[in-house]
């Protein structure tokens, strides 16, 4: 018998264990489609995570910001296996959500390009209309750490030795594609229509400078099409705004690589500038 307890204080009675989607489920089927995840007794789980007692019990959607970081999260998953589908010699490495999107960061042989950034996300919207299911494993600490070395992922095989004993591992599989990490996740790709990868920058391995410079691939994930277009928009006007952008369009002042970008070099406008500024303050 499972007994649980919803977020606006009413109970359900199950005659055997449940798992949280089928709490769902049981609740509505509006409720159903919209569930990713679960919060029990205060923890973040999969919707396929067993309740087998009595439990506090909330159903997380995308509009809730767990949700919302669990889709960002998810589709960091997402892009690194369209990446490992497209450079199978590519590592991963770490990929978590932040603000507005998320990142994962790769070690490959070359630089990714913008080309390889529109095949990626094309990649990625291959895998969502496969609605390919994710599966939570888990595995005992050094067949894990055996398990991704026979892979050839040597990051993700020092990121579990790493990991206090005693520990869960726990790994997310997408069909051929796995990856470490604690969870949750949506249920299924199908759950990640909504995402853009916005560019690619440099990253060392554990933010070390002394360790392997890695390729860090940021992008964006948001629950419709809408949102994602009001930020794409507010980002460009941004831009378009930008004292850096503005400032060598209107030939104030330029920036070489032999001294660093966060330097930069007067032109004889931006000089003018300063110096009217400069007498403007001191008249008043």
């Amino acid at each position: 018998m499972a007994s649980v307890t919803l977020p606006d204080g009413s109970k359900r009675e199950y005659e055997g264990p449940v798992t949280v989607a089928q709490v769902a489920a049981s609740i509505g089927a509006g409720l159903a489609k919209a569930a990713l995840a679960g919060r029990v007794d205060g923890k973040l789980v999969d919707l396929s995570h067993v309740i087998d007692g009595d439990a506090a019990v909330a159903i997380i959607t995308a509009r809730d910001p767990e949700g919302l970081e669990i889709i960002r999260h998810s589709t960091a998953h997402l892009m690194a296996q369209a990446v490992k589908e497209l450079f199978p010699e590519a590592q991963v490495t770490i990929g978590p959500a932040i603000e507005n999107g998320f990142y994962y960061d790769f070690s490959y042989t070359r630089a990714f390009t913008p080309e390889d950034l529109k095949a990626i996300e094309a990649r990625m919207d291959e895998l969502v209309k496969k609605n390919i299911p994710i599966v939570r494993e888990e595995m005992p600490r050094e067949e894990a750490i055996d398990f991704f070395k026979a892979l050839g992922e040597h990051y993700k095989a020092e990121i579990i030795s790493s990991i206090p004993a005693g520990e869960v591992i726990s790994l997310y599989r997408q069909g051929d594609f796995v990856d470490l990490c604690r969870g949750p996740h949506v249920p299924s790709t199908g759950c990640l229509k909504v995402h853009h990868l916005m560019k690619v920058a440099g990253a060392y391995w554990r933010g070390d400078s002394s360790r392997q410079q890695l390729q860090r691939i940021y992008g964006v994930a948001f629950p419709n099409k809408e949102e994602l277009e009001a930020y794409l928009k507010e980002r460009e006007d941004a831009l378009k705004r930008d004292h850096n952008k503005l400032g060598r369009e209107l030939e104030y002042f330029t920036t070489v690589d032999c001294i660093g970008q966060g330097l930069p070099i007067l032109l004889p406008k931006g000089a003018r500038v300063i110096q009217l500024l400069q007498r403007w303050v001191e008249d008043t």
